[in-house]
């Protein structure tokens, strides 16, 4: 018995290797070629002109979403709204004295009024001031990786961007079909995704978009697949082989 114990375990030992074969030959037969891309890529610049004060980040750095990634020169800006928080202070104080005054029958409805009309329109002008200091604050947009830098401090922002930024998580898989398989790719589907090497694996993804324009010259069309990339473990750029799975 523990003969043909050996000779089983021998068995399974030269199958696995013949199987794993098996298995990557019947990939290759129904296998796509692809391409990975990020998500989402974004040329993030300013709302309003002006010189460049600091870029907080660099090529290759992690940013989440709202993060400040670069400031312009704010100096005039910044001292309006604490020249507006100052007549805030003073028209909030003098507003509850008059009130005060007014519940004890001293002070006239009209003065009232006009200290508190006078409070509301302070606010609003350092709610607007508030505003027009953010507008010189460059926050990322997303939570990705900084593709490019094309501005530095002291640089004047026109219309050109200051960062490009990508989006790693998910990555879209973008795959060139042929028209033979129309109709048989759905919404939704299950796809095997094998990253070229030396990064390699598989990824299971699933169909985001399928084009519903065929190219008459090629005589395919294109699907955009989605792989989740938590870890960043992923780098967008890579070639790749798909496969449509069945369920």
């Amino acid at each position: 018995m523990k003969s043909l114990h050996v000779v089983f375990c021998i068995g399974l030992l030269l199958i696995a290797p013949w199987a794993a074969l098996a298995a990557e030959a019947d990939f290759d037969k129904d296998k796509l070629d692809c391409f990975i891309e990020p998500y989402l890529v974004v040329n993030v610049g300013s709302e309003v002109p002006g010189v460049i004060e600091t870029v907080n980040v660099d090529r290759g750095d992690f940013v989440k979403k709202g993060q400040v990634l670069a400031r312009l020169n704010s100096g005039v800006e910044q001292a309006t709204m604490e020249n507006v928080r100052a007549r805030l202070d003073f028209a909030t104080h003098e507003h509850e004295r008059t009130s005060e005054l007014y519940k004890e029958g001293i002070m006239p409805f009209y003065d009232m009024d006009k200290a508190e009309t006078n409070l509301l329109v302070v606010k609003s002008e350092l709610k607007e001031a508030q505003e027009v200091l953010e507008r010189r604050t460059i926050r990322s947009p997303i939570n990705g990786v900084v593709v490019e830098r094309f501005l530095s401090a002291g640089e004047r922002v026109e219309e050109k961007p200051i960062l490009k930024l990508a989006q790693l998580d998910p990555l879209n898989v973008e795959v060139i079909t042929p028209v033979t398989m129309l109709g048989s790719i759905k919404m939704g589907g299950r796809v095997e995704v094998r990253p070229e090497k030396p990064v390699g694996g598989v990824y299971i993804g699933r169909v985001k978009i399928v084009d519903r324009v065929i190219d008459a010259a090629s005589g395919t069309f294109g699907i955009r697949i989605e792989i989740s990339n938590t870890n960043y473990t992923l780098p967008a750029g890579l070639k790749c082989n798909v496969r449509f799975l069945r369920r």
